[in-house]
């Protein structure tokens, strides 16, 4: 069966069109050759851009429609504000409604997409989203999203403040200083036992919170600031986010994994490199998406609201979504008709060969059953 694709480019209810005219919401809708599916899956990330993702072709070639959709923050994650994405993603919702003859919409959440989409849907079954802090108010466009029928997590963290903060590095002294360190709570000191202690193990996350319960009183009180001197943000700058004990210690949350490994290969090497996720961000982006205290990126309370069916799909390999991370999810869903599936394979599912396609056919036959 082959595909057909096409370019999606929309209006966004929260900010205009790119001066060199690109639209802001953005996406490739596959579909088979010829035909008008009446049941789509719409993906979306945080800030990674899903319009060619991996499961686009497989599940279209299986006779469902697949829309990889980008809010105006793809590639631009310094800068997300979470009632401004779901205003975006409610426009592709629509579009599959109102223009591609889709009768049944299935919310995927990939990756860190998962908190994004259940808080989506969530959004759309009781509007909950508050301002964050020095914001007087969320945008309207985000208080009438059209709800989905279906929902899937596949490989999917339990929200953007939870995976941050337990990727981190809390042995940091200074925020300024990429290479201070406190040696007492050094993950990669030569000297360190490893299995790590369950003593160090909580300490170390506990050390974990409270570096980001800093930044956040720090963000606060720099928004105070620039404020009051006639400002609005600024960008900062964050060190040494690939930490997690569990891409160190095969021991702790076991899987299938290799270890040591995290989605940017060695950990301490990353750990000190400038790629990764939150590395960049505007003060109130950093409210928005990291803060364990006041961003509403935590997929737990939105799970809660979730009751269409749900599909929870893990990968026994995965370097960075953990067993407990997945059992999180599956707990906080209300969902009656609530099915887990386990594959075989890394977070993307491109070490074994075959695990997208079993990944499209475990989708597709599940999005079939409902239909």
């Amino acid at each position: 069966m082959t595909v057909e694709r096409e370019f999606v480019g929309l209006p966004s209810p929260v900010v205009g069109r790119a001066g060199a005219g690109g639209h802001p919401c953005q996406g490739v809708y596959y579909r088979p050759r010829g035909s008008k599916p009446d049941v789509a899956i719409i993906a979306t990330h945080y800030n990674i851009d899903f319009s060619e993702h991996y499961l686009a072709d497989l599940c279209a070639t299986r006779g469902v429609g697949f829309l990889g959709w980008n809010t105006r923050f793809r590639g631009a994650e310094p800068y997300f504000l979470l009632d401004h994405a779901v205003a975006d993603i409610a426009v592709g919702v629509r579009w599959l409604r109102e223009q591609a003859g889709v009768e049944r919409v299935v919310l995927l959440g990939n990756s860190g997409g998962g908190s994004l989409m259940a808080a989506y849907q969530s959004q759309s079954v009781q509007p909950n989203l508050e301002p964050e802090y020095g914001r007087a108010s969320i945008v309207h466009a985000a208080m009438e999203l059209p709800g989905a029928d279906l929902y899937i997590s596949l490989a999917a963290h339990p929200g953007r403040p939870e995976v941050l903060t337990n990727w981190m590095d809390p042995s940091v002294i200074s925020e300024d200083d990429p290479l201070s360190v406190d040696p007492t709570l050094d993950p990669f000191d030569q000297e360190r036992e490893i299995p790590f202690t369950k003593e160090f193990v909580d300490r170390y996350r506990q050390a974990q919170r409270r570096r980001n319960d800093r930044i956040t009183q720090w963000a606060r009180s720099e928004i105070d600031r620039l404020v009051a001197a006639g400002h609005h943000d600024r960008l900062f700058t964050t060190p040494r986010l690939w930490a997690d004990l569990r891409m160190i210690d095969g021991s702790i949350d076991p899987n299938n994994r290799e270890f040591p490994s995290c989605y940017l290969g060695e950990p301490q090497r990353a750990n000190y490199g400038i790629y990764g996720v939150g590395t960049v961000s505007s003060l109130r982006t950093w409210l928005s998406m990291w803060s364990l205290s006041d961003s509403q990126c935590n997929a737990a309370p939105h799970l809660a609201r979730i009751k269409i069916p749900a599909l929870v799909v893990e990968a026994d390999g995965d370097s960075g979504v953990f067993p407990s991370d997945t059992r999180a999810i599956v707990d906080a869903l209300s969902s009656a008709d609530l099915t887990t599936h386990t594959l075989e394979g890394d977070h993307y599912l491109r070490d074994r060969e075959g695990a997208r396609e079993d990944a499209a056919e475990l989708i597709t036959n599940w999005v079939k059953d409902r239909s």
